[in-house]
């Protein structure tokens, strides 16, 4: 046996973290823990029925395309199914200007690796997504965390911090951010601070990567744009992915932005993985054809506002006072901030022996701040389970408070 083969490692493996998330999923798994941790989707959403006719018509149909190797762009037959569905919506996107992805979490890696150099500077949320936060530290970025508040990024604090960088020679090249129904905090950013944003990167000469996995299925009615709509100058990049309004089994996403970043874009993908496999976009291309999408997500919506209203009213109940959270009109999350002195990171284990898991704050600061948060899912229990769940972390968060 090879002694010690960590020495053969790249220095790129110094900064790799353990997704936090993921390890949780593992503890959870085969024992009777309730997880609010993971974004897993409640499998009662998936419209597997009509999945699995659309999976056999393909393969019946266009087996010897839909089984074959495919462009790494992604069909063009898809890409236009997916520039329609995004003008729908109020976002232009040209199909030649669509990258389709393993997921978007290949999109974040995509950009991040086809721009990014060691050092170079990404302003983030505070708090922020925390796989984009980690797929940053591969590339070896620098941060610059920008607080976050019930409007979305404070673009005022942005403005002065990127005031303080340019008077030290220090060039912000990329701002991440989740606009609508943010991962984790659940809060959207108003349109005054999504045009301040682009006023911004017209000024200060920075790229903004949109993170939009949640805009497509909002409970409330929601007056936002999306960056991307807004964009006048070809700053914005636009990502999402059907593993929230379809099936994230499929692994699909898509980058959307300027053809000449987009060429670059297919370029860095090729030596990844050549292509998205092509049968997952066959299938993905016909749900959108039969509008399955359209159709389905109402009922997404309302099962998902039913298990956040489930969440926020026993949040209210059993939580202790002095706690505070915004009431997310997306996604499928919601972000708790608990009274100072509560250690959530450290209280985790003796969440998980009461049998309920979360996942804690810190992680998603890249200041080291947020020990006092945590990022509840309620999207993939049963609302029954959910009332529980916040019932025996109440009851834990109190006891901490009470030492």
């Amino acid at each position: 046996m090879v002694a010690d083969l960590s020495r053969f490692l790249s220095r790129r493996t110094e900064y790799t973290r353990v997704s936090i998330v993921r390890e949780i999923l593992k503890i959870a798994e085969g024992r009777e823990i309730i997880s609010l941790a993971g974004g897993l989707p409640d499998p009662a959403s998936f419209p597997k029925k009509e999945l699995g006719e659309i999976a056999k018509q393909v393969i019946e149909q266009h087996g010897d395309l839909a089984l074959q190797y495919s462009p790494t762009r992604g069909i063009r037959p898809f890409r236009e199914e997916l520039s329609r569905f995004m003008e729908r919506h109020g976002i232009p996107a040209k199909p030649e200007e669509i990258l389709v992805t393993t997921g978007s979490q290949q999109a974040i890696d995509v950009v991040t690796k086809t721009l990014i150099n060691p050092g170079d500077t990404i302003a983030l949320g505070l708090p922020t997504y925390l796989a984009a936060i980690n797929t940053f530290r591969v590339y070896e970025a620098r941060f610059l965390g920008i607080p976050v508040d019930e409007e979305g990024m404070n673009t005022e604090v942005l403005e002065e911090r990127l005031r303080e960088c340019k008077s030290k020679g220090v060039h912000v090249k990329l701002v991440y951010t989740i606009p609508t129904a943010q991962n984790p905090s659940g809060v959207s950013m108003s349109m005054e601070r999504r045009k301040h944003l682009l006023e911004l990167a017209e000024e200060y000469d920075f790229l903004v990567v949109e993170d939009d996995p949640y805009s497509y299925f909002t409970f409330e009615p929601v007056e936002y744009k999306s960056l991307k709509a807004m964009d006048r100058g070809g700053r914005v990049i636009y990502m999402s992915t059907f593993s929230k309004i379809l099936a994230p089994g499929l692994r699909i996403g898509w980058i959307a932005a300027d053809k000449e970043l987009t060429d670059y874009f297919e370029l860095t993908k090729q030596h990844m993985d050549l292509h998205t496999p092509t049968l997952s976009q066959f299938i993905a291309m016909e749900a959108l054809r039969r509008s399955v999408i359209e159709r389905h997500l109402p009922r997404v919506v309302e099962l998902y506002r039913r298990k956040r209203d489930a969440m926020l009213s026993a949040m209210e109940q059993h939580f202790p006072e002095g706690s505070r959270w915004a009431k997310p009109v997306g996604g499928l999350f919601i972000f708790a901030y608990l009274p100072e002195g509560i250690d959530t990171y450290k209280l985790l284990p003796k969440a998980v022996d009461r049998g309920v898991a979360y996942v804690p704050g810190n992680s998603f600061f890249v200041d080291g701040g947020g020990r006092n948060t945590l990022r509840l899912n309620f999207s993939n229990p049963p609302i029954e389970k959910i009332e529980k769940a916040i019932s025996i972390l109440g009851t834990l968060f109190k006891e901490a408070l009470d030492r």
